[in-house]
């Protein structure tokens, strides 16, 4: 085994700094290492973190790295994330990466962008958000679209909040679940979407979220205009080795950790929602 294929299968200690609660069950967590760090990723690339005597998990970057620090949006679901998200500040980690394709924000300058995020799904595209308010005049209307459960469910609430008064992006937000505190949008993300107006031919689309929100979500893009080479989707699936090698996240004959995970529909959308590949 070659001496760089050893480097990016051997996990880099971590320290834990904050876990800071976003919902009842996702947490966002900074990471710093003990030594020299990872590379630095870029936004829509993934690190796998390794919970010890548990098992690794794929989780998108939800901040571009600075100063060495690396940050994690994560869900609780399975053993794995479930040990991440119980994590305290002092403990450890391994992080190895960063690995795929990650989004190509860079071409949609002078564009329009649609981005459209189902429940932690917002988490991939903060760092986008993030680009694109820092160097806001390198992009011309730009729409968040986001879709949760509940209000309880939203990521990232008192950041969401600032993003929709400061005025540089249009923010929309829709519950499937009407609460007694909430006087927003109640129904499905593609209601809200019906109300964006798209009249630049080169518009481009970025989603992230569960795969069937997705596939409705890229029809209906798809249907109002949108070139499917501009449809942009992140995906996540079984993805363990991160490098190509192990298969498990072969769909026909892309590898979503190395083709992936950020795709466009082309190659998407033949792929998403087919369980057997």
């Amino acid at each position: 085994m070659s001496e760089t294929l050893t480097s990016a299968m051997t996990p880099v200690m971590h320290r834990v700094i904050s876990n800071v609660s976003e919902t009842a069950d996702t947490a966002t967590l900074t990471f710093e290492p003990l030594n020299d760090g990872l590379p630095k990723g870029e936004w829509g690339q993934f690190n796998m973190i390794w919970a010890e005597g548990i098992g690794e998990a794929p989780i998108s970057f939800s901040r571009v790295p600075v100063d060495n620090t690396v940050v994690h949006t994560i869900r609780a679901v399975g053993s794995v994330t479930k040990a991440l998200c119980a994590l305290r500040p002092g403990e450890y980690v391994g992080l190895r990466g960063p690995f795929g394709a990650g989004w190509p924000i860079q071409a949609a300058r002078g564009h329009d962008i649609v981005l459209v995020a189902g429940g932690i799904g917002l988490a991939p595209l903060r760092p986008v958000v993030h680009e694109i308010l820092e160097n806001r005049e390198d992009y011309d209307k730009v729409t968040l679209v986001i879709g949760a459960r509940t209000a309880h469910d939203i990521p990232f609430l008192d950041e969401v909040h600032r993003w929709r008064t400061g005025g540089l992006l249009k923010v929309r937000i829709t519950v499937d679940q009407d609460c007694s505190h909430w006087n927003g949008n109640v129904g499905i993300v593609t209601n809200e979407l019906h109300r964006v107006v798209i009249d630049d031919p080169g518009s481009v689309a970025m989603i992230c979220g569960p795969e069937i929100m997705m596939r409705f979500v890229c029809k209906q893009l798809e249907d109002s205009g949108f070139a499917r080479d501009n449809i942009l989707v992140t995906m996540e699936r079984n993805m363990r080795c991160g490098l190509g090698l192990c298969g498990h996240c072969q769909l026909g004959a892309k590898f979503i950790c190395t083709d992936g995970p950020v795709m466009n529909w082309v190659d998407a959308g033949p792929l998403i929602g087919v369980r057997e590949l």
